[in-house]
């Protein structure tokens, strides 16, 4: 599951509008409007973007009391922390993997 979960991360974030997009709800929350303005995205664009960054769990939306057709998106932090938790067991590996190899080649200069 974490594994599919960090597969669609990188996917989703693949295209360079997406990562931008994430980088600009990373500052707090804007309407799509705001977000293609950011960009340089037209609506149409910008609402498949955030169709995919909402499909894929990365920013979540909501919509405003007094009008009920706007929307805020934001950020979720959650997918970040999967592929955080994944970026940690990858460097623990090949911080135990160069250690041993450190260890080795220490080893055979000292012979």
């Amino acid at each position: 599951m974490v594994d599919d979960q960090v597969d669609r991360f990188f996917e989703v974030l693949a295209d360079p509008t997406r990562r931008q997009v994430v980088r600009l709800l990373g500052e707090g929350p804007r309407r799509a409007g705001q977000l293609a303005a950011a960009t340089g995205s037209s609506s149409p664009a910008m609402s498949r973007h955030l169709r995919i960054l909402l499909s894929a769990g990365l920013v979540a939306d909501e919509r405003v009391p007094d009008d009920a057709r706007v929307r805020i998106f934001r950020l979720n932090p959650e997918p970040v922390v999967a592929v955080q938790a994944w970026l940690d067991q990858v460097q623990a590996h090949w911080r135990d993997n160069l250690g041993s190899f450190k260890k080795h080649v220490e080893q055979r200069e000292s012979s």
